[in-house]
């Protein structure tokens, strides 16, 4: 019998995106090594669709990390760094997420921090999108170019 997940659909699709795109993985990609449909995860990453929690298991797997089920007071703490990590990804970031040269500089700060890359890429897009929120404008790939520059200088001291 399978056992159907209750969230909020909205932030469980902008979390698989993110954690995708930051891993460098297409959708198709990840749905052969979940045994999912390119539809089921499309769906899902669009904030449609009802889980089970072993495709919700199997995706986690698939995208490098780990499925936790948690119960939470809703009105806990953290308010704001759980509404920067829940805002989705600028479609501009996205793009320069794509571009060899954000490849190759987390690759690099994965081995100098001896993390794996996918997280690193995930760490280091949660932190260019909390910029693109506090700017009173839409950032450009100059911006963002920038951005990991400040973040490759930060972390290499």
């Amino acid at each position: 019998m399978a056992s159907y997940v209750s969230v909020e659909t909205d932030e469980l699709g902008r979390r698989l995106r993110a954690r995708r795109t930051a891993a460098g993985r297409t959708i198709a990609s990840v749905a052969v090594q979940a045994g999912l449909s390119v539809p089921y995860i499309a769906n899902l990453e669009n904030g449609r669709g009802n889980p089970t929690l072993a495709a919700l298991g199997n995706l986690a797997r698939a995208l490098g990390t780990e499925l936790r089920v948690e119960l939470a007071d809703p009105r806990g703490s953290g308010e704001l760094a759980a509404a920067v990590a829940e805002a989705p990804l600028a479609g501009s970031l996205l793009q320069f997420a794509r571009l060899p040269r954000f490849a190759r500089e987390a690759e690099r700060l994965a081995q100098a921090t001896g993390q794996p890359v996918a997280s690193t890429r995930e760490r280091v897009l949660a932190a260019m999108s909390a910029l693109s929120a506090v700017s009173p404008r839409p950032l450009s790939e100059l911006d963002w170019h920038r951005a990991l520059d400040a973040i490759v200088l930060i972390m290499r001291t």
